[in-house]
């Protein structure tokens, strides 16, 4: 019997060409009427998932041998969208809006590319075939419009409005969030069909906005009745003969403790310590042991897989597993008996690992300690918490110590460690945020991630070694491109990232320049574009190292409760361990075959988890500034863009105040510097710099929040001598009345950038001059462009056409749109997003030569070339 890898290795071979079914099948040979059924099914099936393509000629071949990608669509709210490639070699490939055919947001899709950048880096493509549907429901605002009814889809990603006959209306009236199943997919300019499925409330309704979150991103709620089933056979106490009949350690008399969050119900690792009589220090990690009651294939374990995680939202858990288990046997309560797996590290003075133990054991914590509490012992010595806890102080103690070895091991290493400020958005019983509180990160926290992430590298490394199939975590190297973006941006602030070997930046050099920033005011900015310049982690079959934490092996082994490959990977290690070290060849063949696929399907739930979180926290945190509308607030610039510049506040709401706005001036947007440079007023607003702020609006529709500056004049009629160079260098403008003025040029500045752009003045504005920046007469001046993504990702803004960066969840475009949407009237603008003036310049790549007289009764012509700086005319 021919299999899919034998079929698909034979296809890819250079010698390959296209073959017919029947000359395939006399190739292998293939002589009985059941192997030529099976055989036709296979390729059926291929042909199906896009695995193969049968040509015209009735042929089959690999897609990539037909200059064809497969891989998954991920769309941008403006049209666009960009193919993830399943070959993770392959780069990502642009796909303009009118190339997309009828796909959609996550679809499955065959990609064949159209034109390659000189470097091949960038590629341009256009979708051949859906291979398969992502999106089969949509949830939305119904529109009733008398005989027929829309849609109006919630995920921005998805343009085009529902259409919905008025028989499939399901009782839906206007106004209401509703669940439409689709139909018919859009078909050339023809809209999706759809017929309502379930309606959620109107969408005003207290508890609608979590639901249409969650019927969005189409999260599990209740468990299946068999899953149920299932769940309830699991036993509420650990019987004595049940301990002594599995063989395991029993660790029940060591001091072991939990430490988690008070809210926290699902107790999947506890700690202890010890200090050995030769010096070294003994660490115990202790997971609990999910997989010996979450049975491989069974209803419980299916349910597990198709979830992939926890979800946590502002106000709800969607657990992995029901609360029976999570909360119940499997949790690591205080005082009884409970099974575990446990990893024993023995450290020497210099934090490394000299001897460790992976076995099966029985645990019973002596204490269930809050973040809180721990935090009170070690850095606030609260007499009252410490008296109470006086039997573990000493306990304590040690465990501190232990982790800043452990940390400051990992730091000399060159493991990167950002520190955001994380905030948790506190709502009431009827779901209304009523505060927002930082997390902190005190020392309680630091032990538990210190002891988790060595249990995990230790667990990686040893199992990497016995060569059996394991699921790892990892952390690919950056993209070299986005790296020497990100190496430009920071050079305009003075610093500068040493590489190593063919350009190679080592992640010691990014958490020198991390350490080198900590307490600045740009320190948000560069941290978060460095975050954006990295890669995303994922779960692999393959151990390739984690970049971020700077480690050779790391997996995920301690929250079986919460994440399902690392209940996949506590299945191995047990088997392993009843197999004396090894698994016999059918079993490895077997777990092998499975491995890569868990993998991917646990890091694409991971990220809608990672969504439907981020989306409910946006949502709450513009609710919570709805009554705020018209207060003053101090806040920091945390990105600056093409279309304005986000606010980021004390309590970490981010909001946007838009181009338009800002009516003391017309402003430039300096790309390299990320500047926005006022053309009269030389005035300039920097990431990092603080500003007072009134909340202008909130919009809920969008969960986005505008600002405006408080101390924002009108923008002055009368005309002005050309503004200051960016690095303080004179720019000379046109005179007022009649000139023809064109933009200063900036000479370079003595600062840490000399790009010696200048934000020069101009000749007469037309009459829509005034019109919240639309025209200007002059244009400023641009040093070359460096593509990033703006925004920290936490205000729910698109970034504009300057750049996009798909880490942010968008990507560099050019031509598509400009200003903060492609509707937006500023349509004359430079690469760098600058606007090229009232007086028309010369035309963008890929967009149109400027329309004559555009200015009004304004005679400006300023020659705008979209070059770095605009060169003044002579006069005639």
């Amino acid at each position: 019997m021919i299999t899919e890898t034998e079929l698909l290795a034979f296809m890819r071979e250079t010698a390959y060409k296209p073959m017919t079914y029947q000359e395939l099948e006399e190739h292998f040979q293939i002589a009985d009427a059941a192997g030529f059924k099976e055989f036709l099914k296979l390729l059926n099936r291929l042909e199906q998932e896009g695995q193969i393509i049968l040509t015209r000629t009735n042929r089959y071949g690999v897609p990539e041998r037909m200059d064809l990608v497969r891989g998954r669509l991920q769309a941008h709210a403006k049209g666009f969208a960009f193919l993830i490639p399943d070959d993770r070699e392959h780069p990502d490939v642009y796909i303009h809006a009118n190339d997309l055919k009828s796909a959609m947001n996550g679809d499955t899709v065959l990609v064949r590319i159209s034109s390659k950048s000189a470097g091949g880096g960038k590629l341009e493509g256009e979708v051949v075939r859906i291979v398969k549907r992502a999106i089969t429901q949509v949830v939305g605002v119904f529109q009733h419009n008398e005989t027929y009814g829309f849609v109006i889809p919630d995920d921005k990603r998805i343009n085009r409005d529902i259409f919905v006959a008025q028989e499939a209306f399901g009782g839906a009236v206007d106004g209401e969030k509703v669940v439409a199943r689709i139909v018919n997919y859009p078909e050339g300019r023809s809209a999706a069909e759809g017929e309502i499925i379930e309606i959620l409330g109107h969408k005003d309704d207290p508890g609608v906005d979590i639901l249409s979150i969650i019927r969005k991103h189409q999260l599990p709620e209740a468990f299946p009745d068999d899953v149920m089933a299932e769940a309830q056979q699991a036993p509420d106490v650990i019987e004595e003969a049940e301990i002594a009949k599995q063989g395991r350690r029993d660790l029940r008399d060591k001091i072991i403790v939990t430490i988690d969050g008070e809210d926290a119900k699902d107790l999947d690792d506890a700690v202890n310590v010890e200090r050995l009589p030769n010096g070294h220090i003994r660490l115990g990690v202790h997971i609990a042991d999910v997989g010996y009651y979450v049975r491989e294939g069974s209803k419980l374990d299916q349910e597990a897989y198709n979830r992939g995680c926890s979800v946590y939202l502002v106000d709800r858990v969607i657990p992995m597993l029901p609360h029976r288990l999570s909360n119940g046997i499997c949790s690591l309560n205080p005082k009884v008996d409970r099974f575990t797996l446990s990893c024993e590290m023995e450290f020497n003075d210099q934090m490394k690992v000299v001897k460790h133990d992976i076995f099966t054991s029985v645990i019973r914590t002596t204490e269930r300690m809050t973040y809180t509490n721990v935090r009170k012992i070690l850095q606030e010595e609260d007499p009252e918490v410490t008296e109470r806890y006086s039997h573990l102080v000493e306990t304590f103690q040690l465990m501190r110590e232990l982790a800043l070895k452990l940390r400051g091991n990992r730091m000399r290493r060159g493991a990167v460690d950002f520190d955001f400020e994380e905030s948790k958005v506190i709502v009431d019983e009827s779901g209304k945020p009523v505060d927002i509180v930082k997390r902190e990160r005190s020392i309680a926290e630091q032990i538990i991630e210190e002891f988790m992430l060595a249990a995990n590298e230790t667990v990686a490394e040893h199992f990497h070694w016995l060569k059996v199939p394991f699921i790892y975590r990892i952390h690919e190297d950056p993209d070299q491109e986005k790296l020497m973006n990100f190496m430009a941006f920071v050079a305009n602030f003075g610093y500068t990232v040493k590489g190593g070997k063919g350009n190679k930046v080592h992640p010691r050099a990014l958490q020198t320049l991390l350490e080198d920033i900590h307490g600045t005011k740009e320190q948000t900015v560069i941290s978060t574009m460095m975050l954006r310049s990295m890669k995303q982690a994922k779960y692999d079959a393959e151990s390739t190292g984690h970049f971020g934490l700077a480690a050779e092996f790391y997996t995920h082994f301690t929250s079986p409760i919460r994440r399902y490959p690392d209940l996949v990977i506590h299945r191995i290690i047990r088997e392993v361990i009843e197999h004396g070290g090894a698994l016999p060849e059918q079993r490895m063949e077997y777990l092998a075959s499975r491995m890569q696929e868990i993998a991917q399907q646990s890091s694409e739930r991971e990220r809608v988890a990672v969504e439907a979180e981020r989306d409910t926290e946006q949502l709450k945190k513009a609710e919570f500034m709805l009554d705020k509308v018209g207060e003053e607030f101090p806040g920091i610039i945390s990105s600056v863009t093409s279309f304005g510049m986000f606010i980021e506040l004390e309590n970490t709401v981010e909001g946007l105040i838009r181009l338009s706005a800002m009516t003391d001036d017309y402003y430039h947007f300096h790309e390299q510097h990320m500047a926005l440079i006022g053309e009269r007023t030389s005035r300039i607003f920097r990431i990092g710099d603080e500003v007072k702020i009134r909340v202008a609006r909130v919009n809920m529709d969008d969960h986005t929040i505008d600002f405006e500056l408080v101390d924002m004049k009108p923008r002055r009629r009368e005309g002005g001598s050309g503004g200051a160079g960016f690095d303080g260098a004179a720019g000379r403008g046109g005179k007022r009345g009649k000139g023809k003025g064109g933009a200063g040029v900036g000479k370079p500045g003595k600062g840490a950038a000399a790009a010696g752009a200048a934000a020069g003045g101009g000749g007469k504005r037309g009459k829509r001059g005034a019109r919240g920046g639309s025209d200007t007469a002059g244009g400023g001046g641009a040093a070359p462009a460096v593509s990033f993504g703006f925004g920290s990702g936490k205000g729910g803004y698109a970034a504009g056409p300057a750049s996009l960066s798909r880490d942010s969840g968008g990507y560099r475009s050019s031509g598509e749109g400009s200003g903060s949407g492609s509707g937006s009237r500023r349509k004359k603008t430079s690469a760098s997003g600058i606007f090229l003036g009232a007086g028309g310049g010369g035309a963008e790549e890929g967009g149109t030569p400027p329309r004559k007289k555009r200015g009004g009764k304004g005679k400006g012509k300023g020659g705008g070339n979209g070059t770095a700086a605009f060169v003044r005319k002579k006069k005639k």
